[in-house]
């Protein structure tokens, strides 16, 4: 039973500005919550109990909304990344508070309907007995995700990092939700730093598939957005005030 999870929330959000000049990206609303809320509410629906949000050093915001977690029937740890280093470095960050147990990652800017995404994974992950487990979608752009290779079934064989769409092995990509075992942390630390110095996930799951560890995906229907620009931010917006009603029936 999995029931610790990480959200890094630690990203600039420069493109959303300038309203990320005053508060964290995380923090713009979706109707009625702020993004990262809708996150915490999907850890809900879960076993998870004990969350570390990974922040920057300027985003006592955060803390300030979400509180110790007591709310949400959870416990809260925040967690600095003190340079922005990758999402590799993020969940890194996170380790002493995952103390040696599996546990889930969902970034904490993005919008998934329906909520029951991270309860259907933990499922799917815990039945695999996996190593690793990645929420993918189909794409309609490639070179904004981590792409998957698969063979036989679930498994995954290969992933490559923003390719370019005629190197790109599929369409399915990755969309920020994971379950790890702490073998993770291993090969985060044997990761190297890629573009802008940044130590990039997918690497550290090539490294796992390397050492011949379980890493598996499952396709997760329903939308999902990034909530990296404001064109994102007012589609997110316009999904959720469309549906909050029937969501609530």
């Amino acid at each position: 039973m999995i029931k610790k999870a990480i959200i890094p929330a630690a990203g600039s959000g420069t493109r959303l500005g300038p309203f990320t000049d005053a508060i964290p990206k995380e923090l713009l609303p979706v109707g009625d919550k702020a993004i990262i809320e809708h996150v915490v509410d999907a850890f809900g629906l879960t076993e998870v109990t004990e969350i570390a949000i990974v922040v920057s050093l300027r985003k006592h915001g955060l803390s300030d909304y979400l509180g110790s977690g007591k709310k949400f029937g959870m416990h809260f740890s925040y967690v600095v990344q003190e340079e922005r280093l990758g999402l590799a470095n993020a969940v890194l960050a996170g380790e002493h508070v995952m103390n040696n147990h599996q546990f889930a990652v969902v970034l904490g800017d993005n919008f998934f309907r329906p909520n029951d995404f991270l309860r259907d994974l933990i499922a799917f992950h815990e039945e695999e007995h996996a190593d690793a487990t990645i929420g993918v979608a189909k794409v309609d752009d490639v070179t904004r995700h981590g792409v998957i290779k698969a063979e036989g079934g679930n498994a995954v064989v290969d992933l490559i990092e923003k390719p370019k769409p005629e190197e790109a092995p599929s369409d399915l990509g990755a969309i920020g939700i994971y379950v790890f075992k702490p073998c993770i942390f291993d090969a985060i630390r044997e990761t190297k730093p890629g573009y802008k110095g940044e130590f990039q996930l997918t690497d550290s799951l090539k490294i796992l598939v390397k050492w011949g560890k379980k890493v598996v995906y499952k396709e997760i229907p329903g939308i999902h957005i990034d909530v990296g620009t404001v064109k994102d931010l007012v589609r997110a917006n316009a999904y959720y005030l469309d549906n909050r009603d029937r969501e609530k029936r």
